[in-house]
């Protein structure tokens, strides 16, 4: 049928003969073959076929390449390109927005012979899809924009004449709902690409416009979710004096989404503006957001609660003063950026049938977390003050102080405070005491204070700011009396106990309450709760002078922020709410520095102990982190307890800790560090048996390890830990196992004395190559590789004690032992200088196996006996012939 359709209409006999004319496939050219490149841009884009025009939109950077050479014919390609950008079909419009950018780069990279065909002919095509009718049309030409604006593609005087007019032109008042909302959008995100000059002028007045938009929430949702990024660009003189009351306005909005959005985005706010608008204004605003009816508000906002926080940070004067050589400041700066950014979930966008839900009464019912009256408060904001605020824009916040008590004189026989004394501070949340002889104070009150004690009274002082009173003792007998019912419940039972406590102090008189809080401690921070709003000083023993520092975080956010932990508030606002917690408490830590621990400790106990795994995680992974902000006393006593825990937790959360086991230890004195030299070991078994990652990482970090620890340690505890790794089943361990065990040789042969690295190398010779399974014996080509490849031994040690135990390799009845030990003595070891210069006995026997290795009955190990291959990476080998992976 085929040689048929060949021949109609050809004369099928010759008069002459017989024979068949079968015509030439050459007579068959396409009629395309013979078009131009022009010719045929133009033959499909005026097809009616709508697959035509779709091709030629996307062939034409092909087509712009083909007539590169000739100025004229590009130009004639893009005044097509202008053409086709009129076609009625919306596809075919989108794929040529697709393909803008790669023309605009090409353009770009041949500006001599194409001079501004970009600006010129592509850019208003671009611009003018920003309205088309086509949703999709419009989407490509928005992320054709973008790229364009983030490749530097568009001429900074294209931006200001050409791009801004228009995206101004599209958010007026009358433009079309859609557009308008894409158009802020893209005004939002181009903001950073064009910087602060363009934005002020051009983008900031139109942008405060539309955050007022009263028609439609869309455009202030998309507003509030980009005012961070509006705020870093132009600065904090135009973020205070022109967004500032913008924000505060849409953190007041009527729909719940936007005020959602502005939560999301509050630490990005917070860090344009300056200490001082941060205390008084955003923090009573933000309080506001996490009390809002709204539970997807409050979980937005605590989710940016520590990360907010984390913006009161001065690293000038944040009280860290590390002893250690190896923390330094820019070290701290670092933690407090990596510990400024969230990984947190986002909830989805709402739809506008969820946005209706605003009126609902299911928010109605909501109630502060925390059953008690705003007068046990320490800093309160009644919701008509927070509206206050963020309508006027100028109410200040004025949060509790950290009391900066003097120092009592040292006398004579008295020694001076060391610098871990001074700066291993107690601090008092509260309002400064009245300056009085504490000496004096403190003799008088002595013996009162110590009968107190043995009644087994607590002194509970609470701190508060001078305009927050401690409820009656009538308001605390009747809430003791409603709780009592639920006195079962272990989080009821703590509450009770708090204000047992407080009732206790309520009788006493307020004198008797500075004199207690100056002297002896009762040490009740033990046994009282930080939560529920009410923070209780716990006192020092010994009178310590305090650091001199002002304000650091507004105890309101601290407040709520150490109420994340309350298991109400997982029911609440977010079941992930303690992880969120977690993941800021480094952050935190470094803001309040490390003279304010205390006032972490009991939540960062409560966090690590938390049923939830995935929060135990979140802290094991950062664990070292905050160890380098506590310095080493701290770290002793509260992190290693912790530490311990996390070591026999599940894997999920070892692995934390694992990762950065070198980091974490090195921090611990010598001794301390000495004693996990036992628990290594309990590395090698997981719950489950397949986890090969968990062995590799061990591993890796054993490398770290051998640092840290003396010779005699590395051989007693890491070198059977590692021997073990040597021989896993999976060969990816296997490959950085070697790799730790070269590195052991060189670290024992450094360090004094010899007999460690010798008898090392004889147990590998024991272990491995006279191992009765053909992968030990292949693992001791391997070690000896690395170690020849690493220049772990000086090559007469390794001639002397390993070599001549390698060779004997050459008769394993294996070919892949022998393949391997091929690529060992030519590709590594015949290339060190050592083997190269000098003769000797071991050269010649070298020589001598290569020789045998030649004539060998495998043809692989004649190749790599006989050239050099081009790979002679470890990994490499071990892939082509290691026997036995998962």
């Amino acid at each position: 049928m085929f040689l048929m359709s060949l021949i109609v209409g050809v004369d099928d006999y010759s008069s002459e003969s017989d024979v068949i004319i079968i015509p030439s496939a050459l007579d068959f050219v396409s009629q395309d073959e013979m078009l131009t490149p022009l010719g045929r841009l133009d033959k499909y884009a005026a097809s009616e076929n709508i697959f035509n025009r779709q091709m030629v939109a996307r062939s034409l950077l092909d087509t712009l390449k083909e007539v590169s050479d000739d100025e004229r014919d590009c130009i004639a390609v893009l005044e097509r390109v202008s053409r086709l950008a009129d076609d009625s079909e919306p596809t075919v419009r989108a794929e040529l927005m697709e393909q803008v950018p790669h023309i605009a780069m090409f353009c770009q990279e041949n500006r001599p012979s194409i001079p501004y065909a970009f600006s010129k002919y592509l850019l208003p095509i671009v611009v003018r899809y920003l309205a088309d009718q086509n949703n999709q049309v419009r989407k490509t030409s928005q992320a054709a924009l973008l790229v364009l604006l983030e490749q530097e593609l568009i001429e900074r005087y294209d931006v200001e004449a050409k791009v801004c007019p228009v995206l101004v032109e599209l958010t007026a008042p009358d433009s079309n709902d859609d557009v308008k909302t894409e158009a802020v959008a893209i005004m939002c995100k181009m903001a950073s690409m064009v910087g602060k000059d363009i934005t002020e002028r051009l983008i900031l007045p139109r942008f405060c416009e539309m955050c007022c938009d009263c028609r439609m929430f869309h455009v202030r949702k998309v507003c509030a979710a980009n005012f961070g990024d509006i705020c870093s660009v132009v600065g904090q003189q135009a973020t205070e004096e022109m967004l500032l009351p913008r924000f505060f306005q849409l953190c007041s909005d009527n729909v719940w989404g936007v005020r959602k959005a502005c939560a999301e985005c509050f630490m990005a706010v917070s860090c344009a503006t300056s200490q001082e608008v941060r205390r008084t204004k955003l923090s009573t605003l933000f309080i506001n957001l996490i009390s809002d009816p709204s539970r997807w508000v409050r979980q937005a906002a605590f989710q940016s609660l520590g990360p907010f926080i984390s913006t009161f940070a001065n690293p000038s004067s944040s009280g860290q003063f590390f002893k250690e050589e190896e923390c330094k400041n820019t070290e701290d700066r670092n933690l407090a950026e990596e510990h400024s950014q969230t990984e947190l979930p986002l909830v989805a966008d709402e739809s506008d049938f969820a946005e209706t839900l605003e009126n609902d009464k299911e928010e109605s019912n909501f109630m502060l977390v925390h059953s008690l009256p705003e007068t046990m408060f320490h800093c309160t904001s009644s919701s008509e003050s927070c509206q206050e605020a963020a309508n006027k824009n100028e109410q200040s916040f004025d949060c509790c102080s950290i009391a900066v008590l003097p120092a009592p004189a040292p006398s004579s026989q008295e020694k001076p405070l060391s610098d871990q004394e001074l700066y291993n501070s107690f601090n008092f949340w509260r309002t400064p005491l009245p300056k009085i002889d504490i000496d004096l104070e403190l003799q008088e009150t002595a013996e009162t204070l110590d009968s107190e004690t043995q009644e087994g009274e607590q002194e509970v002082v609470a701190s508060a700011s001078s305009n927050v009173t401690m409820a009656t003792r009538k308001e605390l007998e009747e809430m003791i009396e409603n709780l009592e019912p639920h006195i079962d419940d272990p989080d009821v039972k703590a509450q009770v106990e708090v204000l047992s406590a407080a009732l206790r102090a309520s009788s006493l008189d307020p004198q008797e309450e500075t004199t207690a809080g100056i002297g002896k401690s009762v040490d009740s921070q033990n046994e009282l709760s930080i939560k529920d709003h009410l923070s209780f000083t716990s006192i020092q023993d010994d009178p310590v002078p305090l650091i001199n520092d002002t304000d650091i975080v507004p105890q309101a956010l601290l407040d709520q922020y150490l109420s994340m932990t309350d298991p109400s508030r997982a029911q609440t606002v977010d079941t992930e709410i303690a992880k969120h917690c977690a993941y800021s408490l480094p952050g935190v830590a470094l803001t309040l520095g490390r003279q304010n621990w205390h006032c972490l400790k009991d939540t960062y106990e409560t966090l690590a102990s938390d049923m939830q795994w995935k929060v135990r995680r979140t802290l094991a992974f950062s664990i070292h982190e905050l160890a380098v902000i506590l310095g080493d006393q701290l770290t002793a006593g509260d992190l290693v307890p912790v530490f311990n825990g996390f070591l026999k937790d599940l894997d999920e959360v070892r692995i934390g800790v694992l990762k950065h086991l070198h980091d974490f230890l090195k921090l611990l004195h010598p001794d301390k560090r000495r004693e996990y030299l036992y628990q290594l070991q309990e590395f090698l078994v997981t719950d489950n048996s397949r986890n090969w990652r968990f062995r590799a990482e061990l591993a890796e970090q054993l490398i770290l390890l051998l640092d840290l620890y003396s010779a005699r340690d590395i051989y007693d505890y890491l070198r059977p830990i590692a021997l073990s790794l040597c021989a896993d089943k999976v060969s990816s361990v296997r490959w950085i196992s070697f790799k730790l065990v070269s590195e052991m040789v060189k670290k024992l042969y450094s360090a004094p004395p010899p007999t460690f690295v010798v008898d090392l190398m004889n147990e590998l010779v024991e272990t491995f190559c006279r191992c009765q399974k053909w992968s030990g014996r292949q693992t001791f080509a391997f070690i000896c590789q690395t170690i020849i490849e690493d220049d772990c031994l000086p090559m007469d040690q390794f001639a002397e004690h390993l070599l001549p135990h390698l060779l004997l390799l050459a008769s394993d009845r294996v070919p892949n032992v022998r393949v391997l030990l091929a690529k060992t003595l030519r590709q590594t070891l015949l290339e060190k200088e050592y083997f190269l210069t000098c003769v000797s006995a071991h050269q010649e026997a070298v020589e001598q196996t290569i020789v045998a290795l030649q004539m060998d009955n495998d043809n692989d190990v004649k190749y790599f006996a006989s050239i050099h291959p081009a790979s002679t990476k470890i990994a490499d080998d071990a892939m082509s012939t290691a026997s036995s992976t998962y």
